[in-house]
C-alpha cells in the first residue's frame, strides 16, 4: 500500500505511564475499548500492543522492542508483574487486561458495531476453532480471514506475501496477530506499513484460549496475580525458563531502577 489512514495521534493520553523505558497507557478494559471503537469510526489505524514482564525481559536483550513499543497508539498491561513493578515505582496501572478475557468483549464490541476481523496465528485449525466458538456466542460477528502462524515471515517471501495479500484483501477493521513474543512484534513491525487494516493487535496465546485448546489457571490464582504459575504447571517444560529464571531477572531490574534510577 502506498497510503493509509492517519495514525491516531491526537487521543493519546496525557497521563502515560513510564515504566522502564516505555510508555504504559493506564486504562481499563472499558477505556481500551471505547478507544478501538474511536480509531475505527475515525477511520484511523494504530497498532495496539500489550507489555508484560516477558516482553520487558525480551527487550533487554532486543532494544528494538522497546522502540518498536513505544512507536505504538496504545500499550496496555498484561502482567500483574508489571503492575507489581509500577507500584514498587510509585507508579500506578488500574487493572490487567488479558487477552483469554477481554478479548470475548472485543467480540461482542465488533459485533454491535459492525467491525470486521481478521485472524492470523496459531497452529493449523487453532484459530477457525477459535472463530467458531467467538460465532456461536456472537452469530452477527464478521470474521473476513483466518490464517494460521506457520509460514515463511521472511520479507519477501512468497509465504509471507500471500498473507499480506489476504489481509489486504479483506481489509480488516481489526487484525489480530497471535504467533507469540517476539515473533508478533517482529512480524509487524516488518509488515505494518504494507498492511491494510485499522488496528494491528498482538494476541499471543489468544487463539489457543479462544478455542478452549489451552486451558487458563484456576480462577483464584489469575485473581491474585499467580496465573503465571498456573501456566507454568500447565505447560512446565515450555515456560519454566521463562517464569523461574525471567521473574527474578524482571524483579531485579526493577529494584536496581528503584535505587539507581537506571
Amino acid at each position: 500500500m502506498d497510503t493509509h489512514p492517519p495514525s491516531l495521534t491526537t487521543a493519546l493520553p496525557s497521563d502515560r505511564v513510564e515504566f522502564l523505558g516505555v510508555q504504559i497507557d493506564p486504562l481499563t478494559v472499558d477505556q481500551l475499548l471505547q478507544r478501538i471503537a474511536q480509531i475505527i469510526d475515525q477511520r484511523c489505524r494504530a497498532l495496539v500492543l500489550n507489555v508484560n514482564v516477558h516482553i520487558y525481559n525480551l527487550a533487554a536483550s532486543h532494544p528494538w522492542l522497546t522502540d518498536w513499543l513505544n512507536k505504538a497508539e496504545i500499550v496496555f498491561c498484561d502482567g500483574a508483574g508489571v503492575m507489581l513493578g509500577t507500584k514498587l515505582l510509585g507508579k500506578s496501572i488500574p487493572e490487567r487486561i488479558t487477552y483469554a478475557d477481554w478479548f470475548w468483549q472485543l467480540a461482542a464490541l465488533a459485533e454491535a458495531r459492525g467491525y470486521t476481523l481478521f485472524f492470523l496465528g496459531a497452529q493449523p485449525g487453532v484459530a477457525q476453532k477459535a472463530a467458531d466458538r467467538l460465532l456461536a456466542a456472537h452469530p452477527r460477528l464478521q470474521i473476513v480471514g483466518i490464517r494460521d502462524g506457520y509460514f515463511d515471515p521472511t520479507p519477501g517471501s512468497a509465504e509471507n506475501e500471500a498473507v499480506l495479500a489476504a489481509i489486504n484483501a479483506a481489509s480488516p477493521d481489526v487484525l489480530t496477530v497471535g504467533m507469540g513474543m517476539p515473533r508478533q512484534e517482529q512480524w509487524l513491525r516488518d509488515n505494518w506499513d504494507r498492511l491494510d487494516a485499522r488496528i494491528a493487535l498482538t494476541g499471543g496465546a489468544v487463539f489457543d484460549y479462544i478455542s478452549g485448546d489451552l486451558t487458563r489457571a484456576p480462577r483464584w490464582m489469575t485473581d491474585n496475580g499467580l496465573e503465571w504459575l498456573g501456566r507454568m504447571l500447565i505447560e512446565p517444560k515450555r515456560l519454566w525458563r521463562r517464569y523461574l529464571l525471567g521473574n527474578p531477572r524482571f524483579l531485579l531490574r526493577v529494584l536496581q531502577h528503584r535505587l539507581t534510577g537506571n
